[in-house]
């Protein structure tokens, strides 16, 4: 697993070869495909890597799979053997920049900033459009926002007879706290 981080981290530092980055390699992801009725859907995952290039606006994460904790067990052995496949497809990466990103403007005062990339999840790359809300404290850059995405559009399919009970629209949210390297 720590393999995948390292060759992640080597591929982004031969991309922005002697340009700034922060770096957080214990942000949190979480998601939520609960439908109100049904038991909760919901996994954490507290092991993402996150590079950001201040001098681009470049963004990459990378969360390993078989990371996501559930409060169910079994859920969580269905949601790595069924569903996401994590022994084929073992990681979701997103690469993506940040739209009129300056370092410089950053404050401790949260700013919005919009943000276009690529997620690839199971195999499939889908566009990702969203808003981050960035500020910077000392030497740290946090990050946080929210977007949502359909299962069906990574060919994610879901069983009939569950398929009621998970949402078609899955909220994800994250949580980073970069740190200059």
């Amino acid at each position: 697993m720590k393999v995948f981080t390292i060759i992640f981290c080597l591929f982004i530092t031969s991309v922005s070869l002697s340009q700034e980055k922060y770096i957080e390699k214990k942000g949190t992801i979480v998601f939520e495909a609960s439908e109100k009725t049904f038991e909760p859907v919901k996994a954490k995952n507290t092991s993402v890597t996150t590079i950001l290039n201040i001098n681009t606006g470049e963004i990459a994460s990378l969360a390993l799979m078989k990371e996501f904790r559930f409060r169910n067990a079994l859920m969580e052995e269905h949601f790595n053997e069924n569903y996401i496949e994590s022994d084929t497809y073992s990681k979701t990466i997103f690469r993506g920049k940040i739209i009129r990103f300056n370092f410089f403007e950053l404050s401790e005062q949260e700013k919005e900033f919009k943000v276009n990339g690529q997620l690839k999840l199971h195999g499939k790359e889908q566009n990702i459009e969203s808003i981050l809300y960035i500020s910077k404290k000392d030497e740290h850059i946090f990050i946080h926002g929210n977007f949502a995405v359909a299962p069906q559009d990574f060919d994610i399919s879901i069983p009939k007879i569950v398929r009621n009970k998970i949402a078609k629209q899955v909220k994800v949210s994250v949580d980073f706290k970069l740190k200059q390297q």
